[in-house]
């Protein structure tokens, strides 16, 4: 979202925002000297607020929900959304407080419109509320703007965000830039929304387990077990990934589902009780082998979800190239390259050395872009 804050010595409102490489800040508004601080920044705290909350509505879209029917979190999904064009008229028309309480719209979106109208009433600058109005169309559209996948200017934030559905349009520029880098090239994390660069890396990490699995003769769940062998990798989530795909799910299920229950666990949620009585159990049973017949479960610590709920999407993003990585890891163990090209003269073992892993990563990157063609409609 976007964060709004004052400048008290430049007596400035300014908005800032995350792009995935770092941060960019404008100047909204230039405040009239004498301006009383604490109104303005009952204004900056409610223009973050609105931010947030039309940014809940990418992160949490209404396609995501298992229903639309009357009173359900689907159709409050739908309303919050539509919203949008009722934002301008809260903010020039909020409600104000008369003989008694101030009423409070049960929108979050719409309450925090009207509390940026109340604000710019109390500082009463038709200036400033010009140019609020034109900040606040600005925000609204790069949601929408990420919302069709394009994240360019102001939208380029939801690269930081954790969404619950995907865009085609976004899934596809992951699986082309995966293309060109099958490790993953950094843009995947500067320009593509990370749920759906987590979908197609999904795919292509199964691309990698194949082939590391016809080096190796291993299950394809089980290559990056092994593969922790030969260096430290977080193994447990790709695994878990692989397995879901073998099972029949595709990448895009595979990793909403993830990202989606990560979400809820964040926002106070327990998405899945009977799956944590499961776990409760296989602790209990594991720890009874170790520590008798009365296992003393209090002092186990229990992840209610593998990913980091706090930035769940990146967090498996990272999760599944390690994954990718340490599937070439096992493969160059097995592989048998021909170096016939390499410098015979060369004495160099450190270059030697180089020279070998440019092209066992370079043969492993052509492997894998041949396995992912051939299973690409997965990925649809």
């Amino acid at each position: 979202m976007t964060r709004y804050c004052v400048d008290p010595d430049r007596n400035e409102l300014t908005a800032a925002w995350g792009t995935g490489e770092g941060d960019l800040t404008t100047r909204i508004a230039v405040l009239p000297g004498g301006t009383d601080i604490a109104a303005s920044l009952r204004l900056a705290r409610a223009l973050t607020q609105l931010s947030e909350a039309a940014w809940h509505t990418y992160t949490h879209p209404a396609s995501a929900a298992d229903s639309l029917e009357p009173n359900s979190e689907g159709r409050r999904r739908e309303q919050e959304r539509q919203a949008f064009s009722e934002v301008t008229k809260a903010i020039t028309q909020p409600n104000l407080p008369q003989t008694g309480p101030v009423i409070v719209s049960y929108s979050p979106l719409i309450e925090s419109a009207h509390q940026v109208g109340r604000a710019l009433h109390t500082l009463d600058n038709p200036d400033l509320t010009k140019a609020v109005l034109a900040e606040t169309a600005i925000e609204l559209a790069a949601v929408e703007s990420a919302e069709l996948g394009n994240l360019t200017g102001r939208a380029q934030q939801a690269v930081l965000l954790s969404r619950e559905d995907v865009s085609p349009v976004q899934v596809a520029a992951a699986d082309h830039l995966l293309e060109q880098d099958p490790f993953g090239p950094a843009a995947l994390f500067s320009d593509v929304d990370p749920t759906a660069a987590s979908v197609a890396a999904a795919h292509w990490l199964a691309a990698a387990a194949e082939v590391a699995a016809d080096a190796s003769g291993q299950n394809p769940t089980a290559v990056l077990l092994e593969a922790d062998d030969i260096e430290a990798l977080p193994h447990e989530t790709p695994t878990l990934v692989l397995e879901l795909l073998d099972s029949g799910a595709s990448p895009n299920d595979a990793v909403t589902t993830l990202v989606r229950h990560a979400m809820h666990v964040a926002d106070g949620l327990l998405p899945d009780p009977t799956a944590l009585r499961e776990q409760l159990d296989d602790f209990e049973e594991t720890l009874a082998e170790y520590a008798g017949d009365e296992p003393d479960i209090e002092d186990v610590a229990l992840r209610l979800t593998p990913l980091d709920p706090k930035r769940p999407a990146r967090d498996l993003l990272e999760d599944l190239l390690a994954g990718i990585h340490g599937c070439w890891l096992l493969h160059s163990e097995y592989d048998e390259l021909d170096n016939k090209e390499e410098d015979d003269t060369e004495n160099d073992e450190e270059r030697e050395a180089e020279a070998h892993q440019h092209h066992s990563r370079a043969r492993f990157a052509q492997l894998v872009r041949a396995a992912a063609t051939r299973n690409h409609d997965r990925l649809i």
